[in-house]
């Protein structure tokens, strides 16, 4: 076009007009396939890609390109976020999505039946604004969300729901929701049954007991029957322990608040564990005792000095006569810190999660042989849950053993001269 604007320009003498007359031409050209380009842009899904010739072709083609990708991508985003949706459905769990405020983003078809959600009425309300309850708040708005709730939800009927924060993203967090009233029903009965039937094995068990006291005492007794009485005298001993061990896990179980206690003197708690230690008949060759400072625990004595003695006992008793103990009382800016450590033969690695359960034991007719009832570690666990404390197991096989009882900082007094 320009040669013949150019040509034609040479001929009529005007060169520049028709020179801008042909660019003129050019552009409205180029500006006609632009309109028709964005034509099609807006009204792709009615009419199909436009026949635009040279570059614009590729134009076009590239488009459609990215058009169908994008398509793709959002057929597949739409497909996962409709088997997601599906999967949560199905879940016997409620699940509820929180931004960074706490209000709902979004929650699945269990969390509406298990907290009586309203739809999308209840999308962007704040979670603790629906459900009132001020134990749900602290937890809500409290730091540590690695135990699950346990929240009463229903006074007649009775029902229990468990409650999980799990943190995500910028600030989120994800809400589980579990009904749990059955589990707990079955918790209640087995607690409930184990301190009635401890109750009930004392009274006769002493009885047993008492009358095996006066048989062995009986100078008219066959020689030959003092082995099995005094075996008996000691299975009869046993199962006492084992009966005064869940009384008192019972009772500690039925206190779930936290006690506010008195100043107990630790040095001198231990320091009599340790006289009992050396007062057996056999005991470790060392048992020693650290204490820095005199600080004192604020707690209840009594509990304290079950959880102490049973830690210092399982020490006592799996330590051989040539091992030692030592029991150690320090204060840091963490709090209060109590450890036994112990030369005995140490803690398979798997089995220390368990140790705190119930009747557990690592060596069952090793247990049995030193008169253990699998009890004492579970005890201990309670009595420091009670006092805002933790308990942490470290051990070696075949090199021994320290438990540690870690109590907060607001727990320790500072005794008389100690500032």
């Amino acid at each position: 076009m320009l040669g013949v604007a150019l040509a034609i320009g040479l001929i009529s003498g005007q060169v520049p007009i028709a020179l801008l007359l042909a660019v003129l031409a050019c552009v409205a050209w180029q500006f006609s396939k632009l309109l028709r380009f964005d034509y099609w842009l807006r009204h792709r899904s009615r009419s199909g890609p436009p026949a635009l010739g040279g570059a614009w072709d590729d134009v076009v083609a590239q488009v459609l390109r990215i058009h169908r990708r994008k398509r793709y991508h959002k057929e597949r985003f739409v497909t996962l976020a409709r088997e997601l949706r599906d999967a949560t459905a199905a879940l016997p769990d409620g699940v509820v999505l929180l931004d960074a405020r706490g209000g709902i983003t979004w929650f699945n078809r269990m969390a509406q039946q298990l907290l009586g959600l309203r739809g999308r009425q209840d999308v962007g309300v704040r979670i603790d604004n629906l459900l009132r309850r001020p134990e749900f708040g602290a937890y809500l708005a409290g730091g540590d969300h690695s135990r699950p709730l346990l929240l009463r939800t229903g006074e007649a009927t009775e029902a229990w729901l468990s409650l999980h924060v799990l943190p995500y993203g910028e600030g989120q967090r994800l809400l589980l929701l579990r009904d749990v009233t059955r589990e707990t029903r079955i918790e209640t009965m087995r607690k409930d049954f184990v301190a009635n039937a401890s109750h009930e094995l004392r009274s006769p068990l002493t009885v047993i007991t008492g009358y095996l006291e006066t048989i062995a005492d009986d100078i008219a007794l066959d020689p030959a029957l003092a082995p099995p009485l005094a075996e008996m005298r000691r299975q009869a001993e046993r199962m006492a322990a084992i009966i005064g061990d869940l009384l008192v896990l019972s009772r500690l179980e039925a206190k779930e608040e936290q006690v506010d206690g008195r100043p107990i003197d630790v040095a001198a708690m231990l320091a009599q564990l340790r006289n009992e230690v050396l007062a057996r008949p056999q005991h470790p060759a060392e048992v020693s005792l650290m204490v820095d400072p005199n600080d004192r625990l604020l707690g209840d004595e009594l509990e304290i000095h079950s959880a102490f003695a049973n830690l210092v006992d399982n020490a006592a008793k799996y330590t051989p006569a040539s091992g030692r103990i030592a029991l150690r009382w320090w204060v840091d800016r963490d709090g209060g810190h109590c450890s036994v450590t112990d030369t005995g033969p140490g803690i398979p690695a798997a089995a220390i999660p368990r140790l705190t359960e119930r009747f557990y034991r690592v060596d069952a007719g090793r247990s049995r042989a030193t008169g253990g009832s699998g009890l004492g570690l579970a005890i201990v666990k309670h009595v420091l849950q009670r006092h805002g404390a933790t308990l942490e197991i470290a051990s070696v096989e075949d090199r021994g053993s320290t438990f540690t009882c870690h109590f907060p900082a607001h727990r320790v007094v500072a005794a008389a001269g100690n500032g």
